[in-house]
């Protein structure tokens, strides 16, 4: 375990604690005076950025796959728990239908398509969240590694595939709840989305999948093959001809990766009320690069701050200076990629490094 929490991990992880600890009391204590309900769920959606952030430097960071895409991971995964969500609202819809989500009706479905059975069942969900990402992956994966599809080619692919499930999840015959994507959600295992208690509950879920989501990536970067990924990721031609199976590991780490972004849209749905098909926008994957570069490549920690940084400064600056909200973010990323290569938490701590090198001792003067 020591060996996974290192001295930044820790540092990490405690103020994440603590935070686990203080935001649900003080919004349960005195009628959420000190931490309005809002406030929990926004912070519980920035957690679910920060483990997407995560998933994305595993496979960047460590492997070298610079992913434009994993935008559809999360939203796949957020779909799967909004399409439970849907059916677990039942006959309280606008049109009381029992069967069938109100999208639906109104779309004048006469009964429900085949892929949502199964989802009135909570683990039925849960699994879903993990597999149907992590089968998306597996199949994308398996052909472009196995043709040997690198760099920028494999980013703009990636980038094509979460273009592609955009248009195809915006058309109403998807049965996907087309431009509106699924809302109106009411509980979840009977516990309602609107009270405070439920909030401050997926805030500490959240918080859970992302102390999880650390220390897994933790123990495939410091194992043998996190070393294989490095490699990888450095020289490619190299590892493959000292004999090992490149594709495979890419291919494993790849799958990994999406299956944690599909944890995180699972979680984020129930805390935004809303999963739509925007979520796949190009836009939102290029957004999760930020993210990692601002943070600093490589170092897991620094992705999920990163995440945490740029969501609050979007949320503050949409609100203050809305049209010029995308050039900031722009220029951000330019700035980063220029004068910060190894991100905000590199920054910190080689200035830490500086201020506790002693000064040499001043020589004596020769007699």
């Amino acid at each position: 375990m020591t060996r996974l929490v290192d001295r930044r991990m820790g540092i990490f992880l405690t103020g994440l604690f603590i935070l686990t600890v203080a935001i649900p009391a003080g919004n349960l204590w005195m009628e959420g005076q000190p931490v309005p309900s809002y406030i929990v769920s926004l912070l519980g959606k920035y957690l679910c950025y920060a483990l997407l952030a995560v998933a994305l430097d595993l496979v960047w960071g460590y492997t070298g796959i610079l992913s434009l895409g994993h935008g559809a991971f999360f939203a796949l995964g957020g779909y799967a728990m909004g399409m439970h969500l849907m059916r677990e609202i039942g006959d309280r819809g606008v049109y009381a239908n029992p069967e069938l989500p109100d999208f639906m009706v109104f779309l004048n479905y006469q009964e429900l398509p085949w892929f949502w059975y199964g989802f009135d069942q909570f683990w039925f969900a849960c699994l879903m969240v993990l597999l149907v990402p992590g089968a998306l992956a597996f199949v994308f994966g398996w052909f472009a590694f196995r043709s040997r599809v690198t760099g920028v080619y494999l980013s703009i692919i990636t980038q094509a595939m979460t273009y592609a499930l955009m248009l195809a999840f915006f058309r109403n015959e998807m049965g996907f709840g087309g431009n509106n994507g699924l809302t109106d959600f009411k509980d979840v295992l009977g516990f309602d989305l609107q009270s405070d208690a439920t909030r401050a509950g997926l805030f500490v879920l959240s918080a859970l999948a992302l102390t999880a989501g650390l220390l897994i990536s933790k123990a495939i970067t410091k194992s043998k093959l996190g070393q294989i990924l490095v490699c990888v990721r450095d020289s490619e031609a190299r590892t493959r001809f000292l004999g090992y199976r490149v594709e495979r590991y890419k291919l494993f780490v790849w799958v990994v990766s999406a299956m944690m972004a599909g944890v995180a849209g699972a979680l984020y749905t129930p805390q935004v009320g809303i999963i739509n098909p925007g979520e796949f926008s190009p836009a939102n994957s290029i957004e999760i690069v930020i993210w990692v570069a601002l943070g600093g490549r490589g170092t897991l920690v620094g992705a999920a701050i990163g995440a945490i940084l740029v969501a609050a400064a979007k949320t503050l600056l949409t609100g203050w200076f809305p049209e010029i909200w995308l050039f900031a973010l722009g220029a951000l990323f330019i700035f980063v990629t220029i004068f910060m290569p190894k991100g905000v938490l590199g920054v910190v701590e080689n200035t830490l490094k500086r201020k506790k090198k002693p000064e040499p001792e001043p020589r004596e003067a020769e007699a």
